[in-house]
């Protein structure tokens, strides 16, 4: 994903939500729906969460210190799962005590028309931002299914976004119906069950957030993919004899580390050693160009001795 692609989306949702959160907000002052206020404070969620992947990727940007050798990529991940800590609380959690409140407590709109009206162009605005956020997701995607690219994205900006606009868009339905029954039923139980409706939602949302976040702030690797393109690269170096065992792992969305034990015939000169591992750096960089962090330990490969692991491949054979 390239940054100027996540930052526009970013940008295009922050500026939608800020303004819904401010139309919806005056819509509850004058009507009194639960649902506005859910969807008000739920806008006010949604337009600080846009601010922290803004500074996350703002952040993630420093250069590498004594502190950090491998830099500050993984703060993009760390916004990110704070974003779904404030999805879940501020936006969810209260959405639902609200509608339960308007449950035990229920009152008669005012102004009825205004929410609908507020609604309306809430829901326009919210598409032009998932618009957006789709667009700049077809460029990364490739030829990933939706889910799958939220699942395995390792940019974090986009996928948060996306699930950040679908959940709005509903949540507008729901509030949408709940007013629009309170309207024809006058009977303002309907407007209570659209806002638990919204809170629901979003903690669901805030639950798949917060779970493929955490994801990537334990640590993943390269995909199966591009672990088959790594392999390739060491095998397209002649002065390889095998890849003993490799390791991958994304210091950040922009950042793959690969790690590997390699073999090299027992009578290759240091630098013919030295000179393979460039041409192998090169390889790998050429076919996977996220992987700028690379670390090649030359050996001697014995198939006897060697401990047997899931990652251990041999690319090829001794003489």
């Amino acid at each position: 994903m390239s940054a100027s692609g996540g930052t526009r989306a970013i940008i295009a949702a922050f500026a939608a939500n800020l303004g819904i959160a401010i139309t919806k907000f005056i819509a509850f002052v004058f009507s009194g729906s639960s649902s506005m206020l859910a969807e008000s404070v739920h806008s006010v969620a949604d337009s600080g969460n846009q601010l922290l992947l803004l500074l996350g990727g703002r952040r993630s940007r420093k250069a590498a210190d004594a502190t950090h050798p491998f830099g500050y990529g993984r703060e993009r991940y760390v916004f990110a799962f704070v974003v779904s800590i404030i999805l879940f609380s501020i936006g969810g959690v209260f959405s639902l005590y609200e509608g339960v409140d308007k449950l035990t407590h229920p009152h008669e709109l005012e102004v009825p028309w205004l929410p609908i009206v507020v609604l309306v162009v809430a829901i326009a605005l919210e598409s032009f931002s998932l618009r957006t956020a789709v667009k700049e997701s077809n460029h990364v995607r490739g030829d990933q299914g939706w889910i799958a690219f939220i699942r395995h994205a390792k940019q974090p900006e986009l996928p948060v976004v996306l699930l950040e606009d679908i959940a709005a868009l509903t949540g507008l339905v729901f509030a949408f119906a709940g007013v629009g029954l309170t309207i024809v039923t006058h009977d303002p139980m309907w407007d209570a069950i659209g806002t638990i409706a919204i809170g629901v939602l979003l903690v669901a949302v805030a639950v798949i957030l917060g779970i493929e976040t955490k994801s990537l702030l334990v640590g993943e690797g390269a995909s199966r993919a591009d672990v088959e393109k790594i392999r390739d690269a060491f095998n397209a170096v002649k002065r390889v004899e095998a890849l003993i065992h490799m390791k991958t792992l994304y210091l950040g969305p922009d950042e793959l580390l690969v790690a590997a034990k390699v073999a090299f015939p027992k009578a290759t000169k240091v630098t013919e050693v030295a000179r393979a591992i460039d041409e192998v750096e090169a390889e790998i960089r050429a076919a996977v160009p996220v992987a700028r962090v690379i670390y090649i330990e030359p050996d001697i490969y014995a198939p006897k001795s060697a401990t047997p692991s899931t990652d251990a491949i041999v690319i090829k054979g001794s003489d």
